[in-house]
């Protein structure tokens, strides 16, 4: 049988005598969308146990609970088999490490193989309706953590934190040449090149993108160096480093060279975020894979 998400809160004081609509709009920070999908796509919204609509008044200890429609993907979309671990799951999203070599949606030059088809599988012997919500995403060959919502409301609260800086994001990259400050942050805009539908650049009209960097580790021709994002512009770690005259081992669109190494030497190692329904901070982590320790190995020897 395929069960229905749910998410439930228990009303604390502040929100005493207020109406449901108030605690779930300005409280819970559930969107008008969210609302009117659970009234008109067969969801269901109870108080204690009993079925009700937003006019309803919530009391101290009321039990709220929101069962969620069904979401199915797109026909277009196949479920099959496609690598990638679960690190973290509750009923709400999963945290997965994503292998080098996956892309994480479709596209018109990887239509299936992809993380997406790959979720689809698992959410279907899961018997669960539902379908792909990348909340965050990376690029084809960089591997490591992301986060996949299970439903509609739990991309909607992830994504806002995302936009608004607050889910953490940290990365390893091995670049070439030796970083001789220790820490420091690359403010440069970066814009896709207007020739390509694939390459960026740092230009003077293009996006804000912030990266703060320390180095871990020098090597032979190379430094490892950890990374934060501030900003989530595609490509923006490769862009970056490539600009200041490091670029990312593996990485020949941007400069690197194939040595050692098949992709860009780039990992998603740690992840920290706020559970938007448990409010308790969650931190993931995640260590090398082994080509980059393998690359790490060839350089100091």
């Amino acid at each position: 049988m395929i069960r229905k998400a749910k998410v439930e809160w228990t009303v604390d004081e502040q929100w005493d005598g207020e109406l449901l609509r108030t605690f779930l709009r300005e409280g819970k920070h559930v969107s008008k969308r969210s609302l009117a999908a659970i009234k008109f796509k067969g969801g269901t919204i109870l108080l204690n146990g009993e079925e009700v609509t937003v006019r309803e008044t919530v009391h101290v200890n009321d039990q709220v609970t929101l069962e969620l429609p069904h979401e199915y993907p797109s026909p277009s979309m196949i479920a099959e088999p496609v690598p990638f671990d679960v690190i973290y799951e509750n009923d709400h999203y999963l945290v997965v490490n994503k292998p080098a070599g996956v892309p994480t949606i479709p596209s018109r030059d990887h239509p299936q193989g992809t993380l997406a088809n790959g979720l689809l599988n698992y959410f279907q012997r899961q018997k669960m309706a539902a379908t792909f919500h990348a909340v965050n995403r990376l690029d084809k060959d960089t591997s490591g953590l992301l986060i996949v919502a299970k439903h509609q409301l739990a991309h909607d609260q992830l994504s806002k934190q995302q936009r608004q800086g607050n889910i953490k994001r940290t990365y390893v990259a091995i670049v070439q040449g030796e970083i001789e400050q220790q820490e420091g942050t690359i403010t440069a805009p970066i814009a896709r090149k207007e020739e390509s539908l694939i390459t960026r650049e740092v230009r003077e009209d293009g996006q804000l993108a912030i990266t703060h960097f320390k180095v871990i580790d020098r090597l032979n021709q190379g430094t490892i160096v950890q990374v934060q994002l501030e900003t989530g512009r595609t490509h923006q770690i490769r862009v970056h480093f490539s600009y200041l005259g490091y670029p990312l081992f593996g990485d020949d669109l941007y400069g690197g060279e194939r040595k050692g190494i098949e992709r860009q030497a780039l990992h998603s190692t740690e992840l920290t975020i706020h559970c938007p329904f448990t409010e308790v901070e969650q931190t993931f982590t995640e260590g090398l894979p082994p080509d980059m320790k393998e690359l790490i190995r060839h350089l100091k020897a």
